[in-house]
Parts: structure tokens; C-alpha cells; sequence
């Protein structure tokens, strides 16, 4: 166990290490009028037949981890399913010093069962759970001895899934989906408990139907309440000051009411404390113990916080402390009555702008951010692991980081996996990077049963009320797909489509709605029902709308994978673009490293394709453009895989740049969020961060793409023209000796043949529609649309400070795309060394004759790693790409042989 004194509780994060293998209880000092915090570890785990027993086991913890840590590697998501199948208890024998503590209350506090589980301490029953995103408290004064057994008794999911839905189904009120496609390898009912949606499998993941107690179990012992949560809503009252409402939400013992003093300290904001000291004669109600108060803060104590891109991220500690009492008479000495919590703020505006749009019909779908419209750019983020109690702050760190590289500045937490961890936000507080909340609802209809609603209401709560301080969280919204769903029968509801209709709105209006409001900010947008919907036009079909992927009103999904993903003409002109996104295959090493030697790499690529449309929309893509191999060829596995990458970034980078492109137009697009930020396994997916954390080609080229200055140049094909745009994110900018030079390259000699300038500016927060150029003004005399292409630059006087390139024929067209005679040294290495690991840093120099098509670099060593570039045109004779990564010893001894360069030339026929 560990004794933690004088803090808050954690409010469901994951708590750190335990000290494992102490089963007597370590009594930590005498800490007077302090609660005090006894987390448990130590514990051993046993399938219910007792054939699979495991001790000496810490949290977080799951079934999965402790006895198939290997799920993910070869063919184990089917391999290791059993253990789902299983019954599992989790069990802690640890002593207690009931004399130490023989006054005030002592709770057990679950802040994370996964899922459907029964507690006992000493054989006596403590409650039942049936929701991992709920935190769930026993009062264990009365039963606590000197030596205690504590056993959760976990139900598996599946089984427990299938029996509510047999349920219904009995009761003619069946929920769909039962099942999912084939393809998935998954499992059914997920949507019948409230758990990890995903875990069950998705079109990106395995099932890993998971068991365990994710997070921190913890004895909290106090006299009368704890702060467990701090809500703080921050307005601009006046010119001259901000505002903090703040609420301070307590948990409570005892059963009746009570007496307290809080103090708010913030010393960069407030001379002095705040005493908020009404409830020392006042009682508060046990019931909805809250203290709610209002504080101004002078504006010139405040640093405006700003997403990425756009300034600073100051955040500013506040710090308070409750004391608690029964009685007029104050607290005794020495009583614990006094608990802490601790938080950062940021002052900031942000609205949602729905107004009457510029083409006349439907509505604006934009942020406003201090004043500033912005154009939201950035991914859908899934959880860092399929197993919930493997998701790391060293994973989540890594990933929100990299996002922050790729300029983005909104990512979408996806309702399908879980509300994430403190850290998370706390990071993309300090980042920048704002944060479109979904709630935990997708891609299903779900059961309306007092039970179920109940248990929903206490977890949206329980989140809301953690999360909603947080300066990044943007918006919530209740759920992903599921009015797309429903509208469009994607489930077979259509047969008692009035039964769905009602439930949807109960569930998401009446219960969901209604709890996101009880913690509703002056500087947040009211929630949306869904993502796709029509936003606030939804209000007028009751949030069942017939369209809800209307491009005029909300946000769209858009997927097509029948048509060219190149050809910026097949997309949507939207007004927010909260999905889309193309498949890709993580790098041949990485299947390298999660596969079997004897697995055929095909066959296991073929297994963890869940599409239900198979490989082929990602080989239709590559054989449009690209010279694919045929199947019974040596090198097909290998093109397969560095050609999926090439053609997803392509296609995700004229997608996006169309929608950045349209912010100035009637449609006023002002979001793009492509789908997907991360992976959860090595496998087909729409990620541009593979399961090891490298970037794949599309990650590298959304620095570019996304930068806050950009040169964009899409084809019109009604025109056979290059329309070009020039963006800029920047609110000031400077304009002087900006120009567009257009470099006309033939593949088969080096350097740009002809080139074309001509002025340019910028216009600051905008597009500036630059001209339209007539391919045949460009390629002409020896330029051919087979033998040449064509590079954009937009440079401020010699510097370059951003590109794009045209490509005017399929590159397995190309005339002249030949052997480009690369050859490539390691040319210098250097270590630095940090707290825990050791940061490689080398130099690789790459020669060639010719141009080299899509180059691509590819460590084949088990670190993770990043390059200055890669997926690139390199059409001089030298190039320089500098790759670093961290591993345990400086690598003086890497080779080339470490090290695969590819190019499309080495697969021209």
C-alpha cells in the first residue's frame, strides 16, 4: 500500500507505481487534520476455476496484460481470446490499524472497474459495478479489520453483454448492432455495457474484450468531506476584469449536513487568499455538497492563453484547501477535516459561430477563439492502447507532442474509446491543442433501462465535472455516428423506427444533454447531439434531422473510396469536416516486429484488414497512380506497404488543402480534423502515427500541410487548371518579397528545367486566392504531362517557405522515371543524454543521378524515431535528412544496413 497526505484525490487518473509485495500496512506519520490517502496494491489475480493465478500484481491492471501481454503480436487477437471468456477475481489481503483510525470515515474508492464486477471486503458484499467510467465509493468504516481480504469479482464482458441483450431481445427490445462485420474477428453487444466501445473490435482494431481495475483503488479517510473536483468557468465580465465561477464539488459522508471553510489561493493572479467562509455558519447539503462562488481577477494580471499557432498557452495554478465540519462549534483538533486540490486555468473566450453563411443557405459551423475565427486543423485521436490500463503518459505524451509538431491546434477525442486520462488534458491545456469531446456513445443505438440511464447519468457527470475546467476542452458532444445511424438504417432500424427515434432522444436529450448542462460554461459552446449533425439546425427536427451530413449546417464524415482520392473534385464543400481520411499499411518493420517468422505477411495484413471493402480500396488507390507489382512478384509486399503510405498522404493532403482552401469562399469550410491520429495495433488503418509512435508519410507531410503558411495548388479538371491559394493561419504577417515560383521538372534529369515567378502577399488569417494557371501555359515545347512535373514554391525574397507539388500524369505513367542511382551514407552521429534514455541524433546524406520519386526513409531497428523529412521529391544531386531517436546506449554502431531507403523509381517497369 501507499499513504499519500495533504492532496487531492485523484478523481479518477490513473495513479502511479505502488509498492508492490507489502502486504502489512505501513502506518505513514501522524498527519493531524489532513485526509489521508491509502492506495492498494498487491494484488493477485485468479480465473474462476483457479487454473490461471497470478500475485504480486500493481495497478493498473487487466486481464490482458498480466496474462497475455502478447495479444497484439501474430494471429493472438483470436489466439488469446479465451481469457475474455473467462470470470476473473482480483483479490488484496492487507492490514489495517483500526485503533490508528478509530474516528471518522473511511471510504473504499474504485476510480476505474472494467466492468461488470461484484466487491467484497471480508465476505461482506460492498455494491455491484457496471460502468469503467464511472468512479464508484463504499463507506468500509464498520468493516474494516485488522486483516482484510478485499475480492472483486469480475464478470467477463462478453458474457455479461450477451446476457443483456437476451434480454431485451426476449423483451422484442432488441438494440442493435448485434454483431459486427466478419471482418472485424470481434465480439457482440458491445453497446450493451459501458465500456471501451472498441474493445470489442472496430474497422482500425482488435477485440480485446478487456477485465481489470484500471486505475487506482484507494482508502480515503476523513471526518465529514473531500474536494474531489473543481469546476472553473472563465468570462470576460468587462474591459477590465475576468471573471472565475467556480464550483467546487465535494463527496460527503455521514448523511447529513455539515459545515466548511474553503480558501482559494492564486498567487499569480490574487494578492491575497480567497476565504470563502458563508458555510462555517451555513450548512451545506449533503446531498449536492457544491460550493459555488465567483471571483474577479484584474485584466492585467492575465496572459490571454491561445491554441497552437496563435500564442501563448499560459496556464495559471490555483490552489485550494476545504476544511469540513459538523456543528457551529468548528472543527476539533486534530480531526481530519482538511483536503486539497489543485488545478490550472487559462483565460480564454471560445464560441461556436452559427450564423445565417455566406451562400445564403444553412449556416456558419466555426470556432471563435478570443475574438479570432480559426480554422480548426488537426485528427481524430483513439485511445494510445486497445488495453485500457497500457495507455501511458509517456505514450500520450509522445502523440499530443506530435500532433503540436503537425500544427494542429483541435484534436477530437472519438466516442468510442474512453474519457482520457488527467494527463491528457493537462497536456493539451499546456499545448495548445484544443479538444472536441465526445462522449463515449458510437456507432449504435443503446438500451434505455432505468439502470442504464442511471449509470450513464453518473458517468457523464463524474467526466463532465473532471474535464470541464480544462482551457482546451472546446466542446462536447454526446455522440459519434449514431443519428447518422439511425436516420440513414445503417442497423436495420427502419422497422420500428418510432421506438429508435424515442430512445435516441431520451438517452442523448433528456439524460446526456441534460448532465453536460448542469456544468454548462459562459466560455464553451452548448453541446452538439451528434457528430455528423446539422448543429443548431438540428433544433428544428428535434436532433433527428433527414440529412445530418447537410454540408450547409455542422460538421460531415465523408469517406469514398471508389473514386480518386487525388482528385481534389469528389470532395464535399462543407462547412466543418470533423472526419474523413484514407487507408494506410504501417511500415514493413513494423509487421516485422509484430509478427511471427512463420507468418506469411500477406496473410496477416489480410487478417487485420477490417474493412469491410478488404484491400481493395487501398490497391485501387495505389494502382491509380503508382507502379504496384503484381501480387506473385518478390517485391509486392514491400510496394504494397510503402505505396499505401504515399497514396494516403496524397489523398489526405488534397482533401485537406481543399477545405483550407474554401475558408474565404460562400461555403466558409473552417475545420478539417482527418481521421485518424494514432493507432492501437500494427495494422491496416487510417493512422498517420503508426502502434510503435513512427510517423508514417502522411504524418511527415502534414507539417507541410498543415503549416500555418501554405501554398496550395489543386487541379480543376473542367478548366484543365491549377487553382492557387495561399494560406495563412497567422493573425500578423509580413508580406514583403513574397513571390510563387513555379519549377517545371522533367523526371529523368535533376534540378528544375524551367522556371516562372511572379508577386505575391498574403492575407493574414485568410486565403489569398492567388490565379488560375492553364497547364498548358506550364508544360509546353519539350514538357509533356508524361515526361514532366511541376513544383510550386511560395518564397519570401531566396528563402523557400513552403511547396507543393503537381503531378500531371500517374507517376507509372512517368517517361523518364528511372533508376536514380541512390546511394546514401551515414555521414555524422552524436548522443545526448537525458534523464532516462539516450537521444540519438545522425546525419544521412543522399546522393543521386536522377530525380527520386517519394524517397523514404525507414529505421529497422525496435526505436521509436523521427526524421526532418521523408516521403519527399529529391530532385538535387545531395540531400541531407537527419534522423533521431532514443534508445538505451549511444548508436555508434549503426550501419546502412540499419537503415532501408526506398524510392517509386526502384519500381518502374
Amino acid at each position: 500500500m501507499k499513504c499519500r497526505h495533504g492532496c487531492g484525490l485523484s478523481g479518477g487518473g490513473a495513479s502511479g507505481a505502488v509498492l508492490v509485495g507489502i502486504l502489512a500496512f505501513l502506518i505513514c506519520g501522524v498527519h493531524g487534520d489532513r485526509v489521508e490517502v491509502i492506495e492498494l496494491g498487491n494484488w493477485t489475480i485468479t480465473n474462476q476455476n483457479g487454473s490461471l493465478t497470478i500475485g504480486n500484481q500493481s495497478l493498473p491492471s487487466g486481464i490482458y496484460s498480466a496474462f497475455g501481454p502478447q495479444v497484439l503480436d501474430s494471429y493472438n487477437d483470436v489466439g488469446l481470446r479465451y481469457l475474455a471468456y473467462e470470470n476473473w477475481t482480483y483479490s488484496n489481503v492487507f492490514q489495517f490499524d483500526v485503533h490508528h483510525y478509530q474516528r471518522g470515515h473511511i471510504n473504499l474508492t474504485f476510480h476505474g472497474i472494467d466492468t461488470v464486477a461484484e466487491i467484497r471486503l471480508n465476505h461482506q458484499l460492498l455494491g455491484r459495478t457496471d460502468n469503467m467510467f464511472v468512479r464508484y465509493s463504499y463507506d468500509v468504516t464498520s468493516l474494516l479489520q485488522t486483516d482484510n481480504l478485499l475480492e472483486v469479482e469480475i464478470q467477463s464482458s462478453v458474457v455479461a453483454a450477451l446476457a443483456r441483450a437476451n434480454i431485451l431481445n426476449e423483451a422484442k427490445k432488441n438494440v442493435p448492432p448485434e454483431c459486427p462485420n466478419d471482418r472485424y474477428h470481434g465480439e457482440c453487444h458491445m453497446n450493451m455495457l459501458r465500456k471501451m466501445q472498441a474493445s470489442f473490435s472496430w474497422d482500425w482494431g482488435p477485440a480485446a474484450p478487456s477485465a481489470g481495475i484500471w486505475k487506482a483503488v484507494e482508502l480515503e479517510i476523513y471526518e465529514v468531506a473531500v474536494i474531489r473536483d473543481v469546476d472553473v468557468d472563465v468570462s470576460r465580465i468587462n474591459g477590465s476584469h475576468w471573471n472565475m465561477h467556480i464550483r467546487c464539488y465535494l463527496d460527503a459522508v455521514g448523511g447529513q449536513d455539515f459545515n466548511g471553510k474553503l480558501i482559494l489561493y492564486a498567487v499569480e493572479l490574487l494578492e491575497r487568499p480567497v476565504v470563502v467562509d458563508t458555510f462555517a455558519r451555513e450548512s451545506i447539503s449533503h446531498l449536492a455538497p457544491v460550493i459555488e462562488f465567483d471571483q474577479a481577477v484584474p485584466i492585467e494580471k492575465v496572459v490571454t492563453w491561445w491554441p497552437n499557432g496563435y500564442g501563448e498557452q499560459k496556464l495559471y495554478p490555483l490552489h485550494f484547501t476545504l476544511k469540513a465540519w459538523h456543528g457551529g462549534d468548528g472543527p476539533e483538533v486534530r480531526s481530519k477535516t482538511k483536503s486539497y486540490k489543485s488545478l490550472r486555468v487559462g483565460f480564454r473566450t471560445l464560441e461556436l459561430i452559427e450564423v445565417p453563411a455566406p451562400d445564403g443557405i444553412g449556416n456558419t459551423f466555426l470556432f471563435r477563439v478570443n475574438g479570432v475565427e480559426m480554422f480548426m486543423k488537426g485528427s481524430n485521436y483513439i485511445p494510445s492502447h486497445i488495453l485500457p490500463e497500457m495507455q501511458t503518459k509517456e505514450q500520450i505524451g509522445h502523440l499530443l507532442r506530435s500532433a503540436k509538431e503537425a500544427h494542429m491546434n483541435m484534436l477530437r477525442v472519438w466516442g468510442g474509446g474512453v474519457y482520457e486520462s488527467d494527463y491528457f488534458y493537462q497536456l493539451a491545456d499546456s499545448l495548445g491543442l484544443l479538444i472536441w469531446q465526445d462522449m463515449m456513445f458510437a456507432c449504435a443505438m443503446y438500451p434505455v433501462g432505468d439502470d442504464f440511464l442511471s449509470s450513464v447519468r453518473e458517468e457523464v457527470r463524474q467526466n463532465a465535472m473532471r474535464l470541464s475546467h480544462h482551457p482546451s476542452v472546446a466542446i462536447f458532444v454526446t455522440n459519434n455516428e449514431n443519428e447518422a445511424a439511425l436516420v440513414q438504417n445503417w442497423y436495420g432500424t427502419f422497422y420500428d423506427v418510432d421506438r429508435f427515434e424515442s430512445e435516441y432522444r431520451e438517452l442523448y436529450l433528456a439524460n446526456v444533454i441534460h448532465e453536460l448542462k448542469l456544468v454548462s460554461h459562459s466560455s464553451r459552446p452548448q453541446p452538439l447531439v451528434s457528430s455528423p449533425s446539422n448543429g443548431k439546425a438540428s433544433e428544428q427536427d428535434n436532433y433527428i434531422s433527414s440529412n445530418p451530413q447537410d454540408n450547409h449546417n455542422g460538421d460531415v464524415h465523408f469517406y469514398d473510396y471508389l473514386k480518386d482520392g487525388w482528385d481534389p473534385q469528389i470532395f464535399p464543400r462543407p462547412r466543418f469536416v470533423s472526419e474523413y481520411g484514407f487507408q494506410s499499411f504501417p511500415g514493413a518493420y513494423a509487421w516485422q516486429r509484430s509478427k511471427n517468422d512463420s507468418d506469411d505477411l500477406l496473410a496477416l495484413i489480410r487478417h487485420r484488414q477490417h474493412h469491410p471493402l478488404g484491400n481493395m480500396p487501398v490497391i485501387a488507390l495505389v494502382e491509380r497512380h503508382l507502379p504496384l507489382p503484381l501480387p506473385e512478384e518478390e517485391n509486392y509486399a514491400n510496394a504494397l506497404i510503402y505505396f499505401s503510405q504515399i497514396a494516403q498522404a496524397m489523398a489526405t493532403k488534397v482533401e485537406t488543402e481543399l477545405y483550407r482552401s474554401l475558408r474565404d469562399t460562400p461555403h466558409k469550410t473552417m475545420g478539417a480534423l482527418y481521421w485518424q491520429l494514432n493507432d492501437v495495433w500494427v495494422a491496416p488503418s487510417w493512422s498517420g502515427i503508426d502502434f510503435y509512435g513512427n510517423w508514417k508519410i502522411l504524418h511527415y507531410w502534414a507539417r507541410d500541410f498543415l503549416a500555418p503558411i501554405a501554398i496550395v495548388a489543386l487541379y480543376e479538371r473542367s478548366t484543365d487548371s491549377l487553382n492557387i491559394s495561399l494560406i495563412c493561419d497567422q493573425l500578423e504577417v509580413d508580406t514583403r518579397e513574397l513571390s510563387v515560383v513555379a519549377n517545371v521538372h522533367l523526371w529523368s534529369q535533376l534540378l528544375p528545367r524551367e522556371s516562372t515567378s511572379w508577386e505575391v502577399t498574403l492575407r493574414p488569417n485568410g486565403v489569398q486566392y492567388d490565379k488560375v494557371v492553364p497547364i498548358d501555359e506550364l508544360l509546353k515545347g519539350q514538357f509533356t504531362r508524361t515526361n514532366a512535373f511541376l513544383e510550386l514554391q511560395l518564397r519570401r525574397g531566396q528563402q523557400v517557405i513552403s511547396r507543393t507539388h503537381f503531378f500531371p500524369s500517374s507517376i507509372a505513367a512517368a517517361v523518364g522515371l528511372e533508376d536514380p542511382g541512390l546511394e546514401y551514407e551515414i555521414s555524422s552521429r552524436n548522443c545526448l543524454n537525458t534523464s532516462d534514455v539516450i537521444r540519438n541524433s545522425v546525419s544521412i546524406s543522399i546522393q543521386v543521378k536522377r530525380p527520386a520519386a517519394f524517397v523514404y526513409l525507414e529505421l529497422l531497428k525496435p526505436y521509436r524515431y523521427t526524421l526532418s523529412e521523408n516521403g519527399f521529391m529529391q530532385t538535387t544531386p545531395m540531400h541531407v535528412v537527419y534522423l533521431t531517436f532514443d534508445a538505451p546506449s549511444c548508436a555508434w554502431l549503426l550501419r546502412k544496413s540499419d537503415i532501408r531507403v526506398l524510392t517509386v523509381n526502384d519500381f518502374m517497369r
